[in-house]
Order: C-alpha cells, then structure tokens, then sequence
C-alpha cells in the first residue's frame, strides 16, 4: 500500500459514524449486509449512511454488490489488511517486543492457529 492509499483510507475511517460501519460490515464477514439492516444495527439515519459508504467505498473499503433489488455491502478484507500491514511495516526493528503485544491481539480475536511473528 502507497502513503496515499493509506491516508485515504485512514481519512475515511476517521469519524465515529464510518468506523462504527466498517466494523459492523467487518463482524458480518464476506457475505456482508444490505443498507436497511446495516442502518438498523448502527443506528444510522439512511442518508447519512449512503454519505458514509460512499466515502468507505472510494476509500476501497466497503464494496457493494447487487442482489436482486438489495445493494450488500462487504469489507474488503484485502484492503483492511494491507492497511494494517503498511502501519506496522518494520514494525519491530529487531525488537520483538515492540510489536508482540500487537500480535496477542490479533491471536486473541481473529487469528487461529497462532502467529508466528517477530519471533
């Protein structure tokens, strides 16, 4: 990932209202959720949740596919991913312990079997 692609990124997920949606869309997993009931498990008005998926969308975030009159949104895994990647890239240093409480987190809610990193 590019330093550009990365501030857009971060600059899309940089209000409480998108960074509550993407996180939702990320819990749902790849088979994602229509607009209504992403609206109703945010809370969000659905005007202000087009605005937000739009901005998460050019952002490469969230991407919309049709489902017969249903427009589902999904996270871009891929994306999110090299996100994280870029904002922990050389990360350590050759200091394990910089990035191992990091890695805890990740073992801890997403990842199975155990990292190996920084090690």
């Amino acid at each position: 990932m590019e330093t550009i692609q990365a501030v857009s990124a971060l600059s899309a997920l940089a209000h409480e209202g998108r960074l509550t949606i993407f996180r939702q869309l990320v819990q749902a997993g790849p088979e994602g959720m229509n607009a209504g009931a992403l609206a109703r498990s945010v809370g969000i008005a659905p005007n202000t949740l087009s605005n937000s998926l739009t901005v998460l969308s050019h952002a490469g975030l969230v991407s919309p596919r049709r489902d017969g009159r249903s427009i589902i949104y999904t996270a871009v895994y891929g994306r999110m991913s090299a996100l994280l990647g870029f904002l922990l890239q050389d990360c350590c240093n050759g200091s394990p312990e910089i990035c191992s409480p990091l890695v805890d987190v990740l073992q801890t809610t997403c990842c199975t079997p155990p990292l190996k990193v920084c090690q």
